[in-house]
């Protein structure tokens, strides 16, 4: 088989998962930018051109690295719960957890934290003006995108939940509500004034005054109980990244709220106790110990992870070697543990689907990965009137009813419970990879549950079998999320490599495609950039200078 190539670049690159926006950031980085400058026009633009995930009216995370320092931040823009959130909002009359409250109504929406998540990044790290980084994404939303085959189907596909809603339906449709065809043009013009505003005002020409009023309008005529108020009180927080290591690499990613980088790191421990390399790609023993340890990593999520700030989450324990070495003694190589045999483990003392990512590196060696999201596509699929702004359903996130399945099928605990103020338990995982302390690698993806292992597989797939950035982007996953108790794998797994799963007890169930990572890596020794958009997803680009 041929090998595939990556995009190769010398002075910048960005991978992104929709291309015009990819051109956007590329070209801030033509024009001197570094890499926040990109990832914050990238960030905004794709809230018009990606309108499924890309967004204002959602939140995530974001690392950055500073080549000069050597130091990198974790910034949390993860949406927060209404002052009038209450614990049991998701209930219905007999107690049960009601996913139309928490997916479809004003109630499903948390604080969004993108715009203030992106001022705090360019303030610390940035070179350019505010204005100066948000002008593509007006030009784009105001004269208009072209509509892509990828934009027309996801529309149409979300037609129920846009249709539900006036303001929704008035941009996603035409007068005589038929959909957007591929190659026509659309405008956002509620959307560019609110972008215009924030251009001007910065954060408070969001979180303050007519957007703000017409977003709290919205949600509450909804159902919702987001105020002013609120939308006025949201702050991002700073926070320290998580770490670990995995055969020589030092692997940074994001801390809680995010399970995604404590169970990346936590996997990468138990399986560093194996030969993967030698055992080979996919084989059948590579997936079976990867998927229990897999199993391991989600029963732990299930019980420990949620807010820092609510809860304490044992960080240090849940990543440290010796924990690890503890839950690989519990695998088996010839058995596939079932599921309800498992639960979380003990870790010591206490110390989206429809997400997108983009990853950026410039050429001082300044990185960027970030995650963010509206949950599912086009979020709940409420616009704000007036404001162009499609809002999240990120309340799903929270345990509605503990021990109670949300859209992605995870499990949550009392430590994600539903409080006021608090941020939902994300899968969010932006991550760098750095040897002898330069970043390596810049990955992530959206996915919902399976971000993390998805993640993972590109991690272990470059480092383990030696593949470069385009064939580990591409090669066939696998995913484990011990709840329910099935291996799902993507086509393209050999069938004899099936069975051997199935004789180890493995219940495999083939599903669509998962994950849609943006890669890029830098060659310690050229400087060179190497990306690769994922192919699952069409209208990706990765595009350097």
């Amino acid at each position: 088989m041929d090998r595939i190539h990556p995009v190769w670049a010398q002075n910048g690159m960005v991978s992104a998962q929709e291309r015009v926006a990819a051109g956007v950031g590329r070209d801030i980085l033509a024009r001197g930018g570094n890499a926040v400058d990109a990832g914050v026009a990238v960030a905004f633009a794709l809230a018009v051109t990606l309108p499924r995930a890309g967004n204002i009216g959602g939140g995530g995370f974001m690392l950055v690295h500073d080549a000069a320092s050597g130091q990198t931040q974790a910034i949390d823009y993860r949406e927060m719960a209404p002052a009038g959130a209450s614990r049991d909002m998701f209930l219905n009359a007999q107690g049960e957890a009601d996913s139309e409250k928490s997916l479809r109504s004003g109630a499903a929406s948390g604080v969004p934290g993108t715009v203030a998540g992106m001022r705090m990044a360019l303030e610390r790290h940035g070179s350019m003006d505010w204005a100066e980084v948000i002008a593509p994404a007006i030009r784009l939303a105001s004269e208009g995108i072209t509509v892509t085959p990828e934009l027309a189907d996801s529309i149409e596909a979300s037609r129920e939940e846009l249709s539900a809603h006036p303001a929704s339906a008035a941009i996603f449709f035409k007068p005589d509500g038929s959909g957007w065809q591929p190659g026509e043009v659309l405008v956002q013009a509620d959307l560019a004034r609110t972008l215009r505003a924030v251009a001007e005002q910065g954060p408070d020409g969001f979180y303050k005054g007519p957007v703000a009023e017409g977003i709290a309008r919205a949600v509450q005529a909804a159902g919702g109980p987001m105020t002013v108020e609120d939308l006025a009180a949201y702050k991002p927080v700073l926070r320290d990244p998580v770490r670990g290591s995995y055969r020589g690499y030092d692997i940074v990613s994001m801390p809680p709220p995010s399970s995604g980088g404590v169970h990346l790191i936590q996997i990468l421990n138990i399986l560093e106790g194996y030969p993967i390399g030698a055992l080979g790609h996919n084989s059948a023993e590579t997936i079976h110990l990867m998927a229990e340890a897999m199993k391991l990593a989600y029963a732990d999520r299930s019980e420990y992870l949620g807010d820092p700030d609510f809860v304490d989450v044992p960080v240090a324990a849940l990543t440290s070697k010796d924990y690890a070495a503890s839950l690989r003694a519990k695998i088996q190589s010839g058995f596939a543990m079932p599921s309800d045999m498992i639960g979380p483990g003990d870790p010591g003392p206490y110390e989206s689907d429809q997400t997108t990512h983009f990853s950026i590196i410039d050429k001082d060696g300044n990185a960027v990965s970030n995650t963010y999201t509206i949950n599912l596509d086009y979020g709940s699929g409420l616009v704000a009137e007036g404001t162009g702004v499609l809002m999240n359903n990120e309340m799903d996130d929270f345990s509605a009813k503990p021990g109670v399945p949300n859209a992605f099928g995870l499990i949550g605990g009392e430590a994600n419970a539903v409080a006021a103020g608090k941020r939902p338990l994300s899968s969010m995982t932006p991550t760098l990879v750095l040897k002898d302390g330069k970043v390596w690698l810049a990955t992530g993806s959206p996915g919902g549950a399976r971000i993390i292992t998805t993640v993972l597989q590109v991690v272990m797939n470059m480092i383990d079998h030696g593949m470069n950035v385009a064939e580990a982007s591409t090669a066939p996953r696998i995913h484990h999320q011990w709840l329910p108790d099935e291996l799902r794998i993507e086509e393209g797994i050999s069938v004899d490599t099936l069975r051997l799963l199935a004789a180890k007890g493995h219940v495999i169930r083939e599903q669509p495609t998962m994950g849609s990572t943006q890669s890029i890596m830098r060659d310690g020794q050229s400087g060179a950039l190497l990306g690769a958009s994922d192919p699952r997803r069409p209208d990706a680009a990765t595009v350097g200078f």
